[in-house]
């Protein structure tokens, strides 16, 4: 999939620390603005559980977890739409994700600077906010200005419907509204996408705090998840520094880690799992004794379309999906006892695939 989130902040708030931890790359993460210039982009492994069960059940020669991209993008200042700091820079690597995650610094330490010379995580989700919304305005009011006439003159149907959501958007944006947070019809956002504007993207807030506050929100992170429970998105509670310092150790040093803090799973692992959600992701499973390997499609997708993730001949000669679920697998044991339970079925190329399906496509071509 080419599906990609981009992880958005102001400068210094820990977004290439975290990023390191995500990609284990070695990019620069340095105490001062604009440490990011070029936008860093890296492919994360997805944390599926179901996949170390098929692990087990089949012992494959290899194993094929899913996966998709994360772009780590330079830090935002008040005024990028008017090109401060990086400004139009910045604001085009953000149209280029599909959903953004957003670090929120929710720590105090005078060693490392803030760009607004205070903590205040509201204000600086807000100063992106608003950057985005500008930026979107323009790109409306631009769009508005040459098709009003044809619209409003000569009473063109198509332009007359693209007007009244256009200004429907313009109304929202003019109140610093995100977009995303506006109740728009299918027909609207369809009309919508041909802009690619930022503030539609659907969103996750990660308030990054001190290792010692994890588990305890403090009165930071408490304002980031009321602020974003009005947006009816989700906050994860992150430390980078941890999560960079946990992706050099071995799966069992990790679980002595955790049990030491006290937490179960990692915030990275919780940030993959939440994105990969956002991005209306879900996954297919082929197993066998070669390989057992994980697909992303996005929910929604026929079977025929899943064929063709795999290679585009099977999408081409798509005949059936031979189907059961990895739910079924577990509870009867093996393929053979759930063929004899009847839960393996024969679906046709518009079967919406379900997640967690497991499939063997026939195909002719």
């Amino acid at each position: 999939m080419s599906l990609k989130a981009g992880i958005v902040g102001l400068p210094n708030v820990g977004k290439s620390t975290l990023f390191n931890a995500i990609t284990k790359q070695n990019i620069l993460a340095a105490n001062y603005p604009f440490a990011t210039i070029e936008p860093n982009v890296g492919v994360v492994i997805v944390p599926d559980e179901r996949l170390d069960k098929l692990n087990e059940m089949y012992d494959p020669n290899r194993l094929i977890p899913t996966s998709f991209e994360f772009t780590d993008i330079a830090g935002l200042v008040k005024g990028a739409s008017q090109g401060e700091g990086l400004g139009n820079k910045f604001l085009s690597h953000i149209r280029e994700v599909d959903a953004i995650c957003e670090v929120v610094r929710c720590f105090d330490d005078g060693s490392i600077i803030h760009v607004e010379e205070g903590i205040d995580p509201i204000r600086d989700i807000e100063i992106i906010n608003l950057e985005l919304s500008i930026a979107d305005l323009e790109i409306i009011n631009n769009r508005i200005d040459r098709i009003k006439k044809k619209a409003e003159t000569n009473r063109d149907k198509e332009a007359l419907i693209e007007l009244n959501v256009l200004k429907k958007a313009q109304t929202n944006l003019e109140q610093s509204i995100p977009l995303r947070n506006v109740d728009f019809t299918d027909d609207e956002l369809s009309l919508l996408k041909n802009f690619n504007l930022l503030t539609i993207k659907p969103i996750i807030y990660l308030a990054n705090v001190m290792e010692d506050e994890l588990g305890k929100d403090n009165e930071y992170v408490k304002s980031v998840k009321d602020y974003a429970q009005r947006e009816n998105a989700k906050t994860i509670t992150i430390c980078a520094k941890l999560e960079s310092e946990l992706s050099d150790l071995a799966d069992d040093e990790k679980l002595e880690m955790f049990n030491a803090i006290g937490i179960t799973e990692s915030g990275l692992d919780q940030l993959i799992k939440a994105t990969y959600e956002l991005l209306g992701l879900e996954t297919f499973f082929t197993v066998g004794k070669d390989e057992v390997r994980a697909w992303t499609y996005k929910k929604g997708t026929n079977a025929k379309k899943c064929a063709g993730i795999i290679h585009t001949d099977f999408e081409k000669g798509f005949i059936k999906a031979e189907v059961m679920s990895y739910d079924d697998l577990v509870k009867y044991g093996d393929e053979l006892k759930v063929k004899e339970a009847g839960r393996v079925r024969l679906e046709g190329k518009d079967y919406l695939m379900q997640d967690g399906d497991i499939c063997l496509f026939r195909f002719n071509v």
